[in-house]
């Protein structure tokens, strides 16, 4: 390579350094602000609760996620799935055509190779309550549909 290839490159090299450098320089500025926006946030948030006294954390006892809600309640187990599906008589492709999920859903849910979503496990906890003539009059009527 000839000199001025080599000093071209180094131009180039020491021009993108540069910009690299503004670029960051500009997303530590930013972060800075945010994190002092979110302290003086916070701090304001402290003074009100403070301000509120019994007030406040009545509102939170309120406004707080209830630890046993119906899916959290929900358990799963792939053997229990396994075991009811069989005792169900039900194949994995009408298990998931009851639960609207595929056939590879099943499969894997009783390999334990995934889980269920929440949504999922209601839709299971449903058909954990049904009987066999309950299943297969649901399953005619999903064939019909």
């Amino acid at each position: 390579m000839s000199v001025w290839v080599k000093q071209f490159k180094s131009e180039i090299i020491r021009i993108s350094n540069k910009q690299v450098r503004e670029q960051l320089l500009r997303i530590k500025k930013s972060v800075l602000q945010q994190k002092r926006e979110a302290t003086e946030l916070k701090s304001r948030v402290a003074t009100l609760e403070q301000l509120l006294g019994p007030q406040a954390s009545a509102q939170r006892k309120v406004f707080a996620p209830q630890a046993k809600d119906s899916v959290t309640a929900l358990r799963f187990s792939a053997a229990r799935f396994s075991n009811m599906r069989k005792r169900l008589g039900l194949t994995a492709a009408q298990a998931a055509a009851l639960l609207g999920v595929s056939d590879q859903s099943v499969y894997k849910w009783e390999q334990a190779k995934s889980r269920p979503r929440a949504t999922q496990l209601v839709a299971i906890a449903k058909l954990r309550t049904m009987g066999k003539r309950q299943v297969a009059k649901r399953l005619s009527e999903l064939q019909l549909a």
